[in-house]
């Protein structure tokens, strides 16, 4: 499969899930992901009917679907009555993957208050083996993705920002049901930069890596390529370098913006020396 067809688009809440994948296979898209949390595509909204729909759908077109939960959503919770919300929530997502023909959902390790950062590590940790365990159950996959660091001086941090606190939850699971989810712009926002991640983590485990345009060393942006200071031709020599042939996502604009930047980046990255 050639880098193109490798390149999907994050449609999260922009259409309803079957208007999604007649845009795709109009546009030629392959992979898409997709959020369940509010309108026409909230998860409480599809009977059996309409999931056997989609999934002949999906079938029909070749278009390869991936969930993505929100990360509002705060996986590190501990509170009670919250704290089982959210292990419902993300049952819900689980269930929702076979169900639909989806192959895996991005999911999170949710945030702190700055003063309590250990239990909120802890909990979130304690909270994805559990999940991963009832994802193994119902043939799910589960994707973590590395988030994005808010300023130094906010109350509130998300968790799996940097390379030691991703590691701190990824380390802790072997299984089946769990991989990872890089996000290149998020770690374009640290001192690591992509180049540290992309030597750091375990290639083998990431599932798909997730794009958009931002500045160096700088607050959290989701600009369409060429809008920021990111080097996509770099990051496309590093990964493809090093053996990755998963999948990547545009998550940025419009689905016109991602639409069209699929064959830029695949020329960038041709112009890096990779393979396309």
């Amino acid at each position: 499969m050639g880098l193109l067809e490798r390149i999907g688009v994050d449609i999260g809440r922009k259409l309803p899930l079957e208007k999604a994948v007649e845009w795709a296979a109009a546009n030629g898209v392959r992979y898409i992901d997709i959020q369940l949390d509010t309108g026409a595509n909230a998860f409480t909204s599809f009977d059996e009917a309409r999931a056997r729909a989609i999934r002949a759908s999906l079938e029909k077109h070749g278009v390869h679907l991936g969930l993505h939960t929100l990360s509002a959503i705060n996986v590190a919770e501990y509170s009670p009555l919250v704290s089982e919300a959210v292990d419902a929530y993300l049952m819900a997502y689980i269930d929702a993957m076979p169900k639909l023909g989806a192959h895996s959902i991005v999911v999170h390790a949710g945030y702190h208050f700055t003063a309590d950062v250990k239990m909120r590590m802890e909990a979130g940790r304690e909270r994805l083996k559990r999940m991963v365990a009832y994802a193994e159950k119902k043939g799910a996959l589960l994707l973590l993705e590395n988030l994005n660091k808010e300023p130094a001086d906010a109350e509130v941090h998300y968790l799996a920002c940097s390379i030691d606190e991703w590691r701190f939850c990824y380390e802790a699971i072997d299984s089946p049901a769990f991989a990872l989810a890089f996000t290149a712009n998020h770690a374009h926002l640290l001192p690591d930069g992509v180049e540290g991640f992309v030597n750091a983590i375990p290639l083998e485990r990431v599932q798909e890596v997730r794009l958009a345009d931002c500045f160096r060393n700088g607050h959290e942006q989701h600009l369409v390529p060429g809008k920021g200071d990111f080097d996509f031709g770099d990051m496309f020599k590093r990964l493809e370098g090093k053996g990755y042939r998963g999948r990547y996502m545009n998550a940025f604009g419009t689905l016109d913006d991602m639409q069209e930047a699929r064959a830029r980046l695949v020329a960038l990255a041709k112009a890096a020396g990779v393979a396309v």
